[in-house]
This record gives C-alpha cells, sequence and structure tokens, in this order.
C-alpha cells in the first residue's frame, strides 16, 4: 500500500521551535546530507519579522538533532547578494559535487524571488558564489555529477506557459545555466494537478537518478502539499524512466494537518543509506521538521510500474 511507502520516524517531530538557542517561530523545509559520520540538518526558520533564516543542527543518528547556537545563513547586509535577500532566505537544498557541498536557496526581496547557490567543504566556513536563476524561480537541486562535462539541475520557473513545471537545465561552471527543458507538467485531476516541484536533490540507485518531489492539489478547504517519486535515465538525466502514479507521503499527523501552513510535507533533503534504505525529512506544515524512511527498491518499483 502506498500509503506505508515511507515509515515515519516513531519520534516525530525531529526539531521543533522549542529546541532552537536563538528566537525562531517555525524549523521547517531542510536540507539534510551525511558529512563523514554526521547528519547536517540546514532549515528554515520564520523569525517574528516574517522573514526566513537558515539554522544547522547536527546528528549522530539523522533522527536526534542538535542546533547549533547560531543562525548558519542570514540575509547579506552588503555586496551584491544584499539587494535579493532583503526579505529572507529560505528552502535550501544541499548537493555533494566534486568535494564540495554545494547549497542552493531560494533569495527573497523586493525583486522577486531568485535562487543562490553557496558551497562550504565543512559546514563552518561558507562562500556565496552565485545568484544562478532570474525572478521567479524556486527548487533548484543540482545533481552529484556531471553529465557529457556539463552540470545538470531540476528547477520550477514560475510560468503561464507551463505552470508550475519541472525543467532541467545544465551549466559548465555551476554559475550560467542553459539548454533548459521541460520534463515534468502537473497531471489533470490527479494528486499533483495543482503544481510541481523539485524536493530532494535526487540520488543514485543501480536503475536510474531518483528524485523525490512535491505535488500539490487543490481543495475546498485550500492546498494539500504531497511527496511523489520519479526515476531519470543514469546518463541522460532529460529521459525520465518513469514518476510513481500515486503519492508516497501525504499529511497526516496533528503536525502535518496543523500549524503555520496546514496540510503540507514539504522535502528538501534525504540521504541514501547503504543498507538499500534512505532516509526522508520534510517540513510539516510549515511549522516542525519530520522524518522517515524507505525502502530504494520499492521507491524505483513505483517509478517504473
Amino acid at each position: 500500500m502506498t500509503q506505508d511507502v515511507v515509515r515515519r520516524y516513531h519520534g516525530n517531530p525531529v526539531l521543533t521551535k522549542a529546541a532552537i538557542p536563538y528566537p525562531v517561530e517555525t524549523v521547517h523545509n531542510a536540507a539534510v546530507v551525511k558529512h563523514g559520520a554526521e547528519y547536517i540538518m540546514l532549515f528554515r526558520s520564520h523569525l517574528r519579522t516574517g522573514r526566513s533564516i537558515l539554522g544547522l543542527a547536527r546528528s549522530d543518528d539523522g533522527y536526534h538533532f542538535i542546533a547549533d547556537p547560531q543562525p548558519f545563513l542570514t540575509p547579506a547586509k552588503e555586496g551584491p547578494f544584499a539587494a535579493y535577500e532583503e526579505f529572507g532566505v529560505e528552502d535550501p537544498r544541499i548537493s555533494l559535487v566534486e568535494g564540495e557541498y554545494h547549497i542552493t536557496y531560494s533569495a527573497y526581496s523586493r525583486n522577486g524571488v531568485r535562487v543562490a547557490l553557496a558551497k562550504t567543504k565543512d559546514f563552518v566556513e561558507l562562500e556565496r558564489v552565485s545568484l544562478i536563476t532570474q525572478a521567479d524561480y524556486r527548487n533548484v537541486v543540482i545533481f552529484p555529477e556531471r553529465f557529457n562535462g556539463l552540470y545538470a539541475r531540476l528547477d520550477r520557473p514560475h510560468s503561464e506557459i507551463a505552470p508550475w513545471s519541472i525543467w532541467i537545465s545544465y551549466s559548465p561552471d555551476l554559475r550560467y545555466w542553459g539548454d533548459s527543458q521541460l520534463l515534468m507538467r502537473p497531471q489533470p485531476y490527479h494528486w499533483d494537478e495543482m503544481k510541481i516541484g523539485p524536493g530532494a536533490p535526487p540520488f543514485k540507485t543501480a536503475e536510474g537518478w531518483l528524485s523525490i518531489y512535491h505535488g500539490v492539489f487543490k481543495t475546498m478547504d485550500g492546498a494539500i502539499y504531497r511527496l511523489g517519486v520519479a526515476l531519470h535515465d543514469l546518463k541522460d538525466p532529460a529521459k525520465l524512466l518513469g514518476v510513481s502514479d500515486s503519492w508516497i507521503l501525504q499529511p497526516e499527523d496533528p503536525w502535518e494537518v496543523t500549524g503555520y501552513v496546514h496540510n503540507v510535507v514539504f522535502t528538501c533533503g534525504a540521504v541514501p543509506e547503504a543498507d538499500g534504505t534512505v532516509k526522508i525529512y520534510w517540513g510539516g506544515a510549515d511549522t516542525v521538521m519530520c522524518a522517515g524512511e524507505a525502502n530504494i527498491a520499492e521507491l524505483v518499483k513505483l517509478c517504473l510500474a
């Protein structure tokens, strides 16, 4: 049964605002990566200004996280990023590319929303690299390997031509992107019919690159955010091998159904493990962080069914 594909951690939520040693109103939409033996979580938090910052928490087991005493990334006050981060930084993703962790995040300002790229080797020193989209892009996830010498990413522009769809783009240097192609559209009268977007960065399996994405369905009581999976060809990520027809996770627990934005499960991070499982992390109702695990082979099977 698809509702059991992702097994929720019994101790959810794994991180809440009560555990953060500085004032925040939410903890959600976190990127997670394994750095050596340590799980690193970069989480988004609303402040009482209504704007967002990024914090960092660490764990030995992927479930029990302790937040650092200070935020990890706050809006730039000077330099070329300042004008585009004025209203906050949001929804990070992390990809390990050629020995460095590349972090994409949404930069909000009076000029709209753009996606920025930063990098780190140790989650201590951080270097902002570039603003890698024009206005009105979100949800950029970078593949951890090159294809024919080019980096690849999935993204989600706002467009009335192909409403809230997933695209793929390429770059020779991670700064300048092009050769864009439309990959996936929302499906009519389907669980993701309103909009879709990349979730966690894709990870490699024997059958293909597995990506976890979010899909949104509009109801009389508002929108519901759920998660699905797609499988991309190992050598050509623009070639979709299959997409799950059903969702793998939907809001069910009280902290997913009710919160800052009700009826939301939203992922920015997943960690594949050596035992064939993947830990999936999601924001519940834009308020708390949750975790669970799934069998990778089962997710692949859903895409190929």
